[in-house]
Formats: C-alpha cells, structure tokens, sequence
C-alpha cells in the first residue's frame, strides 16, 4: 500500500513537472513576479507591500496598463506602434489647452481627445494596412511629428494645473458605500484606523469569481475529455492568485480603498481579455498574426482588422494621456517621452511573440506591473537611472531570447 502511494505522488509530481515545461511561457511571468516582488520586499525592509507603496504603484503604471492592453492587439496582429508616448503626450497637451486655457468643460474635453487619438489610430492604420507601409516606419514617423505637435501647442512651457474634476481621472478614490460606523467597527480587527469595507469586499468577490470561473472551466475540460493541469497545482495556483488578490485589496482598504483609475483597468483588462479570448474577433486577430495570406484566404477582412487594431490603441493612448495629465497635474512637452518603449517591454515581457500570433491581455498586465515593480523597487532602494535603465533593458532581452529558445525547441 505504502508503495502505491509513493508511486501515485511520484506520478502526480512528474505530472505538475510536465506541465510546467509545456506552460512555461505562460506561468514563468508569474512566477518571475513572485519572485522579484519577495527579492524587494526584503530588500526595502517591508516597505514595497506597505499600504501607501502599493496605491502608488497602481497609479504610476496605470496608463503603462492602458497602453499595454492596445499594444498587445497591434503586436499580435504582427505589428507594432512607436507613437503611442508621442500620442499621449500630444492629447494631455490638447487637454491642457483645451480645459485650462480655454476653459471648455472636462467632459466635453475627455470626448474630444479620445475621438482625437481614434482619428490619429486611424491615420496611421490606414497607411499600414492599405499602402502597406511598415508599420515601424508610419509609427515612427508618427512619433516625430506628434512629439512636435505637443511641444508647439504647449508653446514649450507646462500647461496646469487641471481642475479637481479632471483630476480625479487618476487621483482619485471610490467612496465607501458601506457606513462609516461599519468600517470604523473592523477597524480593531485589522489594526487600523479604519477599513474600506468596499476595497476588501471587492478583493474577496474577485478571488471567489476568479475560484468558480476555475473550477467551471475545469469541470467543462473533464466533460469534453480536455487534458487539464494536475489537481495539486490548479489548488495552489488558485490559492496563490486569490490570496494575493485579497491581499492587495486589504491594504488599499486600510489606506484610501479603490482607485478610480483601478477599476478602469479592471473594466478594460476584463473586456479585452474576453474580445481576445471569446470571439471571432479575437480569433481573427490572432489569424491575422499568424499568417496573414493563409488569414486572408479564409475570408478575414486583414486590411480592416489591421485598421481597427490601430484605432484602438490610438483610442487606448488618448485615455492614458487623460490619465497622464490628470496624476500630474499638467501637461509639459516631454511627457510621454520614450514611454513606449516601456509599453512594448511590457508586452513582450509579458509572453506576446515578435512575429505576432502569440499573447494574452493578462500576460501583458502582468508584463507592465513587473517592469512597474522593478521600477519602484529600485528606485526605493536608491538605484539611479543609468542602472535602471540598465536592468530594464537585460530584462527585455531575457524575455526575447525566452521566446526564440521556445520557438526553437517547438520547431
């Protein structure tokens, strides 16, 4: 008996071994992020996880992210956007311009610049997929021209500062909905002055529909006779993603609860995620990344989809240059400068292959909060810039050759 247990956990450990090996683009991001956000939080003494740290750290890639989701679809489609800092840049200029020099209403503002990134998107969309252009060329050439565009409406000078409505884009909190008595009573509990009952029951209903959605879709594999990962790991991984989920959402909720810009990352990572994961649409796309001639001849419209990809991450890039503007404050001429070079990273990093066809929007996500740890945590512990710059690069790289050595041994 006792040798038949010791061959069942043998088995069951060979199992998680195996599966790893066959998943290990898409867990070996995860696993990296564990491991750099542990390196940190003992190397800065506690203080990355600290309550204060982590609302920062959503506010500072928050547009890294917004980018990042637009980015991901323009590079699996087997294309890529340089403009999108110059593009940012630009409208947070436009906004400036038109709500602090003109005093025109923030809503109406915030209309006018997405429809302006949408007609840039479509611009530069129109050269790649109906001329043909390369799409490194029209982007690049986008960059130059909406670099000078924002330094010539800005006039060189910083432009600020925004009223508290349009500031509230990227500073500020959604109110607890909950009493004040309610959360001032779980106070004690959690040792602090006072829990934001919304933030932490946010977090445990996300990890619980994160659980279900698991196990349904587990449950669905075994009926269709899917092979599914081992047991013991779909545990863990659950257990680990959940947890870590609760976590965060309890320090936001013993500091100001949710950010504003949070939940339009979450509404955005979770209608992208499900556009690349659950319709036609997104199967097309990654057709279209894949192959594009043999994508064409089964009847996808590529020209078009190409176009679409560019319109959307035009539209993406005009919602992080709101967002931009509004945590700053003002818009200046170097806003945005070499920023996309962090969003590509980002998605890179995040498993999207450079010949398109291959990435996931969470991948992408998770891509940008590495590069934003790796950020924040060097910067607490006194790292410069040059060294920064430095790792971040070495990072990229790793992430590159990961993909080419995968694609290597596939083939």
């Amino acid at each position: 008996m006792a040798v038949a247990e010791t061959t069942d956990t043998e088995h069951q450990a060979y199992g998680i071994v195996d599966y790893l090996k066959g998943h290990l683009r898409e867990y070996g991001l995860l696993f990296a992020l564990i491991a750099i956000m542990a390196f940190f939080q003992i190397m800065t003494s506690g203080t990355l996880l600290r309550s204060v740290n982590i609302t920062n750290l959503l506010l500072q890639n928050s547009y890294i992210i917004i980018m990042a989701l637009g980015m991901l679809i323009v590079i699996v489609a087997g294309h890529i956007d340089l403009s999108v800092g110059s593009v940012m840049g630009f409208v947070g200029a436009l906004a400036a311009v038109m709500i602090v020099n003109h005093d025109l209403p923030v809503m109406l503002t915030i209309v006018v610049c997405l429809v302006c990134g949408g007609l840039i998107g479509a611009a530069q969309g129109y050269w790649v997929a109906y001329w043909k252009i390369p799409s490194f060329i029209v982007t690049l050439a986008g960059m130059l021209v909406f670099r000078g565009l924002s330094l010539w409406l800005l006039e060189g000078q910083s432009v600020g500062p925004f009223p508290r409505e349009f500031q509230m884009l990227a500073n500020g909190f959604v109110p607890d909905l909950f009493p004040a008595g309610f959360g001032e009573s779980l106070a004690p509990i959690f040792e602090a002055r006072k829990v934001n009952v919304l933030a932490l029951g946010t977090g445990i209903i996300a990890a619980a529909t994160i659980v279900w959605m698991g196990m349904r879709k587990r449950a669905r594999n075994k009926a269709y006779g899917i092979i599914d990962e081992p047991r013991s790991f779909f545990i863990a991984r659950n257990v680990i993603v959940g947890a870590a989920l609760i976590f965060i959402m309890f320090k936001l909720a013993t500091f100001r609860g949710l950010p504003n810009v949070l939940i339009t990352m979450g509404v955005l990572t979770i209608i992208y995620a499900f556009i690349t994961e659950k319709t036609v649409l997104g199967r097309r796309v990654y057709a279209l990344g894949g192959n594009e001639k043999a994508a064409k001849l089964s009847g996808i419209k590529t020209e078009r989809l190409t176009f679409l990809a560019f319109v959307n991450m035009g539209v993406l890039a005009a919602a992080a240059g709101l967002v931009f503007a509004a945590r700053l404050n003002t818009a200046t001429p170097k806003a945005g400068f070499a920023l996309e070079l962090d969003v590509i990273a980002a998605v890179f990093i995040g498993g999207a292959s450079m010949s398109g066809g291959v990435g996931r929007i969470v991948g992408a996500v998770v891509g940008a909060f590495l590069m934003g740890v790796l950020n924040n945590g060097m910067s607490i512990m006194g790292i410069g810039i040059d060294y920064q710059q430095i790792i971040k690069g070495l990072v990229l790289l790793a992430a590159v050759i990961f993909d080419v050595y995968n694609k290597s041994k596939q083939g």
